[in-house]
Order: structure tokens, then sequence, then C-alpha cells
């Protein structure tokens, strides 16, 4: 099972599962098309827009686990 982690790039995540591009929205990360998002990692993203990483990280894999089982 593929796992999201904090250290990830945006970027990255957005092309690698774009299945969870909606849960990154819902959770109120709406930069996901910025210039920066190609070099910040989650942890980053979520300090920089007030959210929390944990909760973040724990919303991506959920929704993942729930996609592939």
């Amino acid at each position: 099972m593929a796992k999201v982690s904090k250290d990830m790039l945006v970027g990255e995540l957005v092309n690698t599962h774009p299945e969870l591009i909606d849960t990154l929205l819902d959770v109120g990360m709406h930069c996901l098309g910025c210039p920066s998002s190609q070099m910040e990692s989650l942890e980053d993203a979520c300090l920089v827009h007030g959210l929390n990483p944990n909760e973040v990280l724990s919303a991506l894999n959920t929704k993942l686990a729930e996609l592939e089982a």
C-alpha cells in the first residue's frame, strides 16, 4: 500500500496521486497549481497555510487506503 509522507513535495503528491486532489482541496490546501508546490514539502505547505500537517497527512492516507481497498 502506498503511503503519503510529510516530506513529499506537493507537486510530486499531486502528480503521483491525482485521486487525492479533492482531499487536499477539502482540507484547505488550495495552492496545488502554485509554482511553490513543485518545491515545497507537504509539511511546509501545511505550515504556510495554517494547517496541521498530521491531520492533513491522516486525511490523505485514509483516503488513499479507502481507494485501494
